[in-house]
């Protein structure tokens, strides 16, 4: 018989500081702190294989917080680094598009570098080692743990080699407790253990609900001359209809390799739109399909990208932990752009533990009086602007860059679960999903090119509270959604004879590329996300 998790002797390591995440909010704050005081013993743990391999976003980034943290890198860049040369922006219609003759304030790039922020977070990892920073991947921290009076003192790594059913492998290893005095969270979006936190300690009770798009990437090897390194193009419009979100990026790397992704708020009502055909279906609009015709893709995945801003910053701080980058929802949505907040935020959080004996008291305070909170309370109002129509959020985003958001009102922002259109309560837009002639030509096909793995055999990390609601409920009002908005082709219903309404829900876990979108968009919140076993998931290369 098994014994209990809870009464099951496990290692202890201990550490001044623990930090859940190594992307670049959590290895900015690790490198921040042991410039402030190498004395003071740091780990980050990582629950991809390798650092960056689960990290995933355009990425152009303002160089700005990165000067101030390695005034040093630009003599040695990240392997991914192209200065931003020229910006074009699009309103795209369904068989063509017009380029607009001003590119709006916060698209313009000049001074910025388009980057691989897998590779730049790799990029980061030894020179925190290089400090003294102790950095682990492959560890999943589980859940966190606390001391009597509730306070956070650390994070439980997840137990390694139990079978799908619950038992143990004969590999089987207890995971590890690190207890430290601070527990810093850098889970990027939708962290799992910042969930939980969110909901224990009541952090988000003076804020509006977090919000989130999904972003969809591919990273393509071009013809030979076609590529203009340092080009960046954005795009509104179609294939979105006017009531939904959604946009476009194309980012020109060296040696002839594009880098391109469609974003689809996850705000949106239509029951049937397809984030994922929605991408692939603006890869053949005629502005873009000739750029592509000819090459070849090399890696794909796709990432929820948190968007609430503002009004949607829970409290970040709790009695022994505290939340930086967007795990604390910091990314600015009209710029497309997190990582300079996520470095801002991280080396504030370095500054205020080192000056204040390991306390977080006070972090949110600081961290709302900040640069970074400054930048998102001017633009509070321009992506809830969007709720209204397209036309709405683009006059609206004008008049908030025009008058630095000193708007006297600030827009609400809702649940993204609870905006679905029930079936035959929406209007139903022109939808083209087809089968395309550009690779990948499913959604199996892009698992494909995410490189993810998982032990077939180990437990679901995609909990479904109640199957019966997919089956019947959900099959009736939604149309089961989940087999649309998730990227990966994680959801499936299935027909079986033997279940009671003659189909059932199958889950394929081994797909996941971990972007939470069903534990955002389910409209009946029984989806919850948690971490599989440490290294497996998504391996992506320069993404």
């Amino acid at each position: 018989m098994n014994q209990p998790a809870e009464a099951e002797a496990r290692d202890v390591m201990e550490y001044d500081v623990v930090t859940v995440g190594a992307g670049p909010a959590g290895l900015s704050f690790a490198i921040r702190l042991k410039q402030l005081n190498p004395d003071i013993s740091v780990c980050v743990i990582e629950k991809s294989s390798t650092i960056g391999a689960h990290i995933l976003s355009g990425a152009v980034i303002e160089p700005g917080p990165l000067d101030a943290l390695l005034p040093g890198w630009r003599d040695n860049p990240p392997p991914v680094c192209v200065p931003a040369a020229e910006d074009e922006f699009w309103l795209l219609s369904k068989d063509g598009g017009r380029k607009a003759p001003i590119v709006p304030p916060g698209m313009r790039n000049h001074g910025n570098f388009i980057v691989s922020l897998g590779a730049m977070c790799a990029w980061l990892a030894p020179q925190a080692e290089a400090l003294g920073v102790e950095v682990f991947p492959g560890f999943a921290a589980a859940e966190t743990l606390h001391d009597d009076d509730g306070a956070v003192i650390g994070v439980r790594i997840g137990d390694m080699g139990i079978a799908k059913d619950g038992a143990r492998k004969p590999g089987y290893t207890a995971g590890i407790d690190i207890r430290a005095k601070v527990t810093v969270l850098a889970e990027g979006a939708r962290g799992h253990l910042t969930k939980r936190l969110v909901k224990r300690f009541s952090l988000d009770a003076d804020s509006d609900p977090q919000a989130y798009s999904i972003g969809i990437k591919e990273l393509w090897q071009l013809p030979a001359g076609r590529g203009s390194p340092g080009k960046i193009v954005h795009t509104l419009g179609w294939p979105a209809d006017n009531r939904t979100y959604g946009g476009s990026f194309i980012y020109h790397l060296e040696n002839d390799q594009v880098a391109i992704g469609y974003v689809s708020g996850l705000d949106y009502a239509d029951p049937n739109y397809a984030p994922y055909e929605a991408f692939q279906q603006w890869k053949h609009h005629p502005t873009v399909k000739p750029l592509l015709d000819g090459g070849n893709i090399l890696s794909a995945g796709a990432r929820a990208i948190v968007t609430g801003g503002w009004q949607s910053l829970p409290k970040v701080e709790m009695p022994g932990a505290l939340l930086i980058g967007d795990t604390a929802g910091l990314l600015n949505v009209p710029k497309i752009k997190g990582t300079h907040q996520a470095i801002r935020s991280g080396m504030l959080a370095a500054e205020h533990l080192a000056a204040g004996e390991l306390k977080p008291a006070g972090f949110d305070a600081k961290l709302r009086a900040s640069e970074a909170m400054k930048e998102l309370r001017k633009v509070r109002n321009i992506k809830p602007g969007f709720k209204k129509g397209l036309w709405f959020g683009l006059a609206n985003g004008a008049w908030e860059t025009a008058t630095a958001g000193l708007s006297p009102w600030t827009l609400k922002v809702s649940a993204d679960w609870c905006a679905l259109d029930k079936l035959g309560e929406h209007e139903q837009p022109e939808r083209d999903y087809v089968r395309r002639d550009l690779p990948p030509r499913d959604r199996l096909a892009g698992v494909y090119f995410a490189a993810t793995e998982h032990d077939e055999d180990q437990p679901v990390h995609l909990i479904v509270h109640d199957t019966e609601v997919c089956v019947a409920r959900c099959a009736e009002e939604y149309g089961n959604p989940c087999t649309r908005f998730c990227p990966a082709a994680v959801y499936e219903i299935v027909e079986d004879a033997a279940a009671e309404h003659g189909r059932r829900l199958q889950i394929n876990a081994a797909n996941c590329v971990h972007c939470k979108t069903c534990d955002i968009k389910d409209p009946y919140e029984i989806i919850t996300w948690v971490a599989p076993e440490g290294g497996s998931g998504p391996n992506y290369q320069n993404l």
